[in-house]
This record gives C-alpha cells, structure tokens and sequence, in this order.
C-alpha cells in the first residue's frame, strides 16, 4: 500500500526543524523512520508534511550523558559512559537494520508500549530535552510518557536530547525482557537500578513495561529492596511484590495473554534486580 501524498522538507538546525513544524500543521518528524513510515504505508496515519531531522549534526552525538534524539540504537550501544541498562536495552532492539537506522529519539516520542528504552529510561530517572525553537523545557521521565503511545511533547515541539547521569561506584543496573521471537519487542520489559552503601541496598528503581500501556514504576519492589543485602532471597521476595502491584489494564496478544504477562512479570523483575546488584557489588 501506498501513503497518502505530502511534502518532504530536509532541516538543517533545530530551530529551521521547529519553524517547519509551525508553517505546516499536521506534519511529522523524521529520523530513523522505523516508526513513522510503516504507519504511512499502511495509511495508519497521514501526515501533511515530513521534515527529515535525521542530518542535524547536534542530534546525533552523544557528549557524556546527554544523547542527541537522533543517536542510532547502535551509538548508544556501543557508547562508553552509560549506564549498562541502557547499552544493553540498546543492543537488544530488533535486529543490526533496524539499530543502524532506528533513532533513540524516535522509539522514545513513538512510545509504544512494547519498546525497551521507555522503561529502561524510567528506571534510570531520565531528563528529556524539548525544544521549539527559541524555547526550551526539560520533563523528567515520569512526566514524560503519559498513556499508550502517548508523551508529553507538544504540537510544534521536538525531543533533541536524552540526559541520563553516570552510574557512580556502588551502582549498578540492569535490563531483562521476554521478548517476542519475531520482532524482538517486549512482552515483558523489566529495568533496574540499585545502589549498595555499606553492603546493602540504599537506593532502587525498578521498572516494567510490555505488558502495560505505557512503562511504569514499582513503588512496592524497590521498597522492599532498601536496607537488604540484595542476596537471592531478599530479591526473590521483593520481584513477587509486582504481581498484584500492576494495574489492571494489562496488555495481552495472541503471543502472550495478560495473566501470563503478569505471572512472568516477577521473572523477569527479579533477573533485572539481581543483574543490577551484581554490577552495583563489582
């Protein structure tokens, strides 16, 4: 199937990218193009114009922990300085294509419930970036993605950056997933980052995401993480802890039904923890 006609418009600058975005209501950005173009194709969606931001140089650099929205999943793999949830999510995403060609900025604006980044990205505590030209705001990332392929960038606005701080001595995270054999999404997405002061935890984030409409936080498993020694058995008691803490609205597929996503949730929450202690005990 053929899209719908529109315009082509190739920015040079953030700025010439936000300008474009108000002179033509109902247009879209494109980076990568792993997202956008196959709902055009399938006429998902229709847009009045695409503006390619994919060449802007600043968005395609990693300087430290702040990475360009157009950095490829391959970059932020390959990238020294991040931390291991994040390289290792990244490594994971589809297939060597689409990591060349596939954007972080993108995946994560695209928010599908399905995708890694989200998740690990609100584990870590992650800023993102946004800008409309002149103007400029950061939204942290439990502000940022707010329902099933929704966030919080506005009409007019574009994610240009990504800021994750560096995981300091006694820190370490980490990124499990039961992954559908076939695209590679995520049925079950868990992420984890642990801090061990004086042998035990003194800080946790834990985060799922596959099987609910958008990544989320566990309040209850970190919790029981703090002040244990983050051994086998404090884990194992901490992971079953999601099970009844997930919301009801659970996504489930021919591939994987809700009940079973939320019986592997625990799984994989706890192989996520116990990886993240592992490099936080290093």
């Amino acid at each position: 199937m053929y899209p719908s006609s529109f315009e082509y418009y190739r920015a040079d600058s953030v700025r010439e990218a936000a300008k474009l975005l108000k002179q033509h209501p109902g247009a879209k950005l494109l980076a990568g193009g792993h997202s956008i173009i196959p709902l055009l194709k399938l006429r998902q969606t229709e847009v009045s114009a695409l503006i390619d931001i994919g060449r802007i140089a600043d968005l395609r650099t990693i300087n430290g922990g702040m990475i360009g929205a157009c950095c490829t999943y391959a970059q932020v793999a390959a990238a020294s300085g991040l931390p291991a949830a994040l390289t290792e999510a990244a490594s994971h995403v589809g297939d060597p294509a689409v990591r060349a060609r596939g954007t972080i900025g993108g995946g994560v604006a695209h928010a599908d419930p399905a995708s890694d980044l989200p998740t690990v990205l609100l584990a870590l505590n992650a800023k993102f970036h946004i800008s409309k030209g002149r103007a400029a705001r950061v939204v942290p990332a439990n502000k940022f993605f707010t329902g099933l392929y929704e966030t919080a960038l506005k009409e007019g606005e574009l994610l240009v950056g990504i800021e994750v701080d560096a995981e300091a001595r006694g820190t370490g995270s980490a990124y499990a997933k039961l992954e559908n054999p076939a695209s590679r999404y995520a049925m079950v997405g868990a992420a984890a980052s642990v801090t061990i002061t004086n042998g035990v935890c003194s800080a946790a984030s834990v985060t799922v995401g596959g099987l609910t409409p958008h990544a989320w936080r566990s309040k209850r498993v970190a919790s029981a993480l703090l002040e244990t020694a983050l051994d086998a058995e404090s884990i194992s008691k901490a992971a079953k802890r999601i099970v009844k803490e997930l919301p009801d609205d659970l996504l489930g597929d021919i591939h994987a039904s809700a009940d079973y996503r939320r019986a592997m949730s625990q799984v994989y929450v706890g192989r996520a923890v116990t990886a993240a202690a592992a490099r936080a005990k290093k």
